[in-house]
């Protein structure tokens, strides 16, 4: 038997951990979503050591994952108002269940005879993993702008691109960027009537939504599956579920179509294979703990959880509102905000929130840096910086206001960082090819996210990320991701011994 320390190892990953964002205590404002309740958290983990050694391959042979699942899918589906033929499967987070998804779609779509290469339709706030179901199976995205002031999208708009070779429209409850809730009950309608798929996207939403109301104590628009041309919703439990990464669920309407998200296979020499989801085989962890929290929390636990972000989120909305210099983006549905630059007011009195963010930042608050973006229709969406709102806000409100208003005040009047001397920097015709990855890491360090040439450990992000955002609003998309792979393919490659 090999000898090993396990009080050294624990301890170097407890240093490791150490240099990470705080995954409590709500100075984290965005990847991490903090009920609050540590009673919750140690029963999800005792949940996840339970199942340890489990494969979430076959829930014939581990009949646990399959009475879990059942019944985390039956929570959902009446939480998401979803009658009998509403089924579906507990997927590896929001990414997986947005790919299967397209999937099914596509699949569909092309049972029913469609031919060619297929189209997706959404609005250009749709989540960045339907870029990725369309690259990964091979469907063209039809993006459509949304109003630049308030992030909404004109169902018209949407309506209009509807086609043959339409084999899925996406709208969310909310958008991530800028929380706006799309017209979810005029776009299914049209759908309906074309015989087109509709699928929510709810990742964000799906778990605090049914228990949301409006700013006036109103409900919310009509966006579940008591919207008859609602196809699909998927819903992350690892987000407003309070479960740990990474789970989400994708309730179908239909037996016959979520059958088309499935993967089998008689056709190799080995068992079966049959896969509802992207991953063979996989943890139940991740479904322990969230059927756990379920089990713990219930229904009267959510809304108990949504309440407090509600308060939490209306007394921010208040707060940055009355900060002289900025704005929140439209009218945020959920625990969402989307604040950028009041240009209303006179330059001396704005406040970039790229600084405001990074100023928040050195405060001990992370606030998420969001770029702009130039819509398909010409206008400009302005860059902004994203809070994402838990339960353990409420408790600091008064720390966090204290702040937000410090950090305005110290950049107001700073204008944006203007990219020109970064991009002076770089070499001539940078964007006229593919990059090899020594030119993209040479570039990594002329701008200043790598050490010196000689320096083996790595990359590095600077402490302010404003310089950072601008420029990947600057340079032309192909190359900004390019180096953006670049970047995060060298933060995890072995450095030299």
């Amino acid at each position: 038997m090999v000898a090993f320390d396990s009080a050294a190892i624990l301890g170097r990953l407890a240093a490791l951990r150490a240099a990470d964002a705080p995954t409590h205590g709500g100075r984290v404002l965005s990847y991490v979503y903090d009920s609050g309740l540590a009673e919750v958290d140690e029963l999800a983990a005792q949940a996840m050591r339970l199942v340890q050694p489990v494969n979430g391959l076959d829930p014939t042979t581990f009949t646990s994952v399959a009475v879990m699942e059942r019944e985390v899918l039956g929570f959902a589906r009446e939480l998401l108002h979803g009658a009998d033929d509403v089924v579906g499967s507990v997927t590896s987070g929001g990414t997986e269940s947005c790919l299967l998804a397209v999937k099914t779609a596509r699949d569909v779509w092309r049972a029913a005879g469609g031919t060619g290469r297929a189209r997706m339709v959404a609005p250009v706030t749709v989540h960045a993993a339907f870029q990725k179901a369309a690259h990964y199976f091979d469907v063209d995205l039809e993006l459509v702008s949304v109003h630049p002031e308030t992030g909404v999208v004109d169902a018209d708009a949407i309506v209009g691109r509807l086609g043959a070779d339409v084999a899925l429209v996406v709208v969310s409850a909310p958008g991530y960027p800028l929380a706006a809730l799309d017209p979810v009950e005029a776009v299914a309608a049209a759908c309906a009537d074309a015989g087109i798929a509709l699928h929510v996207d709810a990742c964000i939403g799906g778990w605090i939504l049914p228990f949301w109301r409006n700013a006036d104590g109103t409900p919310l628009p009509l966006w579940d599956f008591r919207v008859p041309g609602v196809t699909s919703i998927s819903a992350d439990l690892h987000k407003f579920g309070y479960a740990p990464k990474g789970a989400s669920v994708l309730l179908q309407r239909g037996r016959d179509r979520q059958r088309m998200q499935y993967f089998a296979t008689t056709g190799w020499p080995g068992y079966p294979v049959v896969n509802p989801t992207m991953l063979g085989s996989k943890s139940a962890g991740a479904l322990a703990a969230s059927w756990a929290i379920v089990q713990a929390l219930g229904a009267r636990g959510f809304a108990e959880l949504a309440e407090s972000c509600r308060r939490a989120t209306r007394a921010l909305a208040d707060i940055i509102g009355d900060i002289d210099g900025l704005r929140i983006v439209g009218d945020p549905v959920g625990p969402l905000l989307a604040v950028a630059t009041d240009e209303s007011v006179p330059p001396e009195r704005r406040v970039d929130p790229h600084h405001w963010a990074d100023r928040a930042g050195r405060r001990g608050w992370h606030l998420q840096l969001q770029p702009g973006l130039v819509q398909p229709d010409g206008t400009r969406l302005p860059h902004t910086t994203h809070l994402t709102i838990t339960p353990v806000t409420e408790e600091r409100v008064d720390e966090l206001e204290a702040a937000l208003r410090a950090s305005a005040d110290e950049v107001r009047g700073v204008p944006a960082v203007d990219p020109s001397a970064i991009l002076g920097a770089l070499p001539p015709g940078l964007a006229d090819g593919p990059l090899d990855a020594e030119t993209a890491w040479g570039v990594l360090q002329a701008i200043g996210l790598a050490g010196a040439s000689d320096d083996a450990s790595g990359a590095t992000l600077p402490d302010e990320l404003a310089p950072f955002l601008a420029l990947i609003g600057a340079l032309p998309r192909p190359l900004t991701e390019r180096l953006l792979i670049e970047l995060l393919a060298r933060i995890v490659e072995p450095t030299e011994s």
